[in-house]
């Protein structure tokens, strides 16, 4: 059964691939295409998306704060394939989620963000790390490591989680300041209390979304209004890359949209938003086009100032 539905999506992703026209410099990635929707009343407030690589085809997911410690694996269609709930923790504002490197090599680790602060009062946050849960394991994950962190500089909400597959370091982005700020978490996390550094001043704002290609060379960022992308080149460091005006994506306002996930492969990028009143929130596939993108090509359209 899982089997079926695994192989099912690649072949519609190349299947939409072959279906774009020839790309241009006016358009990295095509406008998103809906795969499906989400119909499942108790997944109403998603605020994290992440591409599963244990579950091909699959997208991990979670709602925002006041509900259950939960995570949701999606099909290629949306709709719920497992739930998995995290024992003896709340949901205190979880809002972002990604996947990547950890401790042990070779294994794929998923990281929780509980890190939202609407009124900017909690002076922690907390990071939940586990392996990619299997098939065959239950429905209760009840072994996982605890990030506790702590912002540099102030108390700030922040709602946007990304690991670099390259140095294994984490990263937030605050959201509300005219001016947001990126924040590292260098790895190894081996303080009771990790402190995330203020690296870099971002030319964005209100960003609630992140997220970083398998290969660690592309970065999205996302607000309500915008997508904005960065091609970073090798050995340069986020701080560096991150602070450049960046190419602004094609993107149609979803209601409440705070997810964004490179797929696996690199083929182009999800996007998910909230179910509103009566409306069922779509999974949007963005298809990558053939065009060739140097790192800070300024023939592409760039942000000239704050949107």
């Amino acid at each position: 059964m899982w089997q079926s539905k695994f192989s099912a999506f690649p072949a519609l992703l190349v299947f939409l691939a072959a279906c774009n026209p020839p790309g241009s410099k006016e358009g990295l990635f095509q406008i998103g295409r809906p795969l499906g929707v989400n119909r499942n009343e108790k997944l109403e407030e998603v605020s994290g998306l992440a591409a599963s690589v244990r579950y091909p085809g699959h997208l991990w997911t979670h709602n925002d704060s006041g509900h259950p410690a939960k995570l949701f694996l999606l099909d290629s269609l949306a709709q719920t394939s497992r739930v998995y709930r995290l024992s003896k923790i709340d949901n205190r504002d979880w809002e972002d989620i990604t996947i990547g490197p950890g401790p042990e090599e070779g294994v794929t680790y998923i990281y929780i963000g509980d890190i939202g602060d609407n009124d900017e009062h909690y002076p922690f946050k907390y990071i939940y790390r586990f392996p990619e849960p299997s098939p065959a394991q239950g429905d209760l994950i009840d072994d996982f490591d605890t990030l506790v962190v702590r912002l540099s500089d102030a108390i700030r909400d922040t709602e946007a989680l990304m690991i670099d597959p390259i140095t294994k370091n984490l990263y937030l982005v605050s959201k509300r300041e005219q001016h947001v700020g990126l924040y590292e978490i260098t790895f190894p996390f081996l303080e009771d209390t990790l402190t995330a550094n203020r690296i870099a001043t971002l030319p964005v704002r209100h960003i609630v979304a992140a997220d970083i290609s398998r290969d660690g060379m592309e970065i999205l960022l996302k607000n309500y209004d915008h997508i904005y992308y960065w091609k970073r080149s090798p050995g340069e460091l986020l701080k560096n890359i991150l602070p450049t005006p960046p190419i602004k994506l094609p993107y149609d306002r979803e209601m409440s949209g705070e997810a964004i996930a490179w797929s696996v492969d690199g083929s182009g990028f999800f996007t998910l938003g909230e179910n509103g009143k009566g409306d069922r929130a779509p999974l949007l596939f963005y298809v990558r086009n053939k065009i060739t993108v140097k790192p800070n090509d300024s023939s592409a359209q760039k942000v000239k100032s704050i949107p």
